[in-house]
């Protein structure tokens, strides 16, 4: 199956991407490896964590740009699609801000002497969906990579130009070749991947069936995963929040059209609720 960009109203093809070659999949592994073998790990958290701030910064400079991918592939209304670009940027401006504290040794109370560290392990292979193509990423991308892991990630078929636009924020903003790669492949591919000994790691967003099939694999070679799969999840409103915002939030406003200015109060407003 190609990769395409297709009009959400019409079903027309707008641009197609063929799939790499097997030998091109297993080269890019062989490059990350590589590339967190003789360097990633070994870099300062602050390197990278500013690294991963950068991409944030590129991110916002070219919001409508990244928004209109968005929009063109998947057919989301501009709004929500300039919404879901500031957010990705503030998640990975999360991590680059808080890395050095999120990854600094932890003492032991109960163990005086004794602390948990926290290290890098390697190649992590992500599968991602097309619902929201930055959001996503980012949440993969930004712990993973200042946390010193280095990430492949398949996207979705029919959001192409997100993925690669997405990858083209960590080469811009300094990553060298190999710590992000995005791959135009195949589920079978996928699996290769899981099989071999240089992939230390898995996540997947997408369906259950898809989920015991990656679940199913990796733990074959016992090797580390993370599923999100599909499943509807309650919202808690308390006596004290604001009625319209949460109803907003129940209905899809988060990510809708219905004005930054009054997400941001909301935000505010439903932060003091919480507490």
């Amino acid at each position: 199956m190609s990769y395409e960009t297709l009009n959400p109203a019409t079903g027309e093809v707008i641009k197609t991407f063929a799939e790499i070659s097997d030998a091109e999949v297993f080269a890019a592994l062989k490059t990350a490896d590589d590339r967190y073998h003789r360097d990633w790990k070994f870099r300062p958290v602050t390197e990278r964590a500013k690294i991963i701030g950068r991409a944030a910064a590129i991110l916002r400079e070219r919001a409508e740009e990244y928004a209109g991918y968005i929009t063109l592939e998947m057919g989301k209304l501009i709004d929500q699609s300039r919404y879901e670009v500031e957010l990705s940027a503030a998640i990975l401006d999360y991590y680059a801000t808080h890395a050095e504290d999120f990854l600094k040794p932890q003492p032991l109370p109960e163990a005086p002497g004794s602390v948990v560290v926290t290290e890098p392990f390697g190649v992590i292979v992500a599968v991602e969906p097309w619902n929201y193509p930055y959001y996503q990423l980012a949440r993969v991308a930004g712990p993973q990579i200042v946390a010193g892991n280095v990430v492949m990630m398949k996207h979705a078929h029919n959001v192409p130009q997100c993925a690669l636009a997405f990858a083209r924020l960590f080469e811009e903003a300094g990553a060298p070749k190999g710590v992000y790669t995005n791959l135009f492949c195949s589920a079978d591919q996928i699996g290769a991947l899981i099989d071999d000994f240089r992939v230390r790691g898995v996540t997947l967003t997408g369906s259950e069936r898809a989920g015991a099939s990656v679940a199913e694999r990796a733990g074959r070679k016992l090797k580390k995963v993370v599923l999100e799969l599909g499943g509807s999840d309650p919202m808690i409103i308390l006596e004290d929040a604001p009625l319209e915002h949460a109803t907003d939030r129940v209905g899809g406003g988060l990510g809708g059209p219905a004005g930054a200015d009054r997400r941001r109060q909301g935000g505010r407003r439903a932060h003091r609720a919480r507490r």
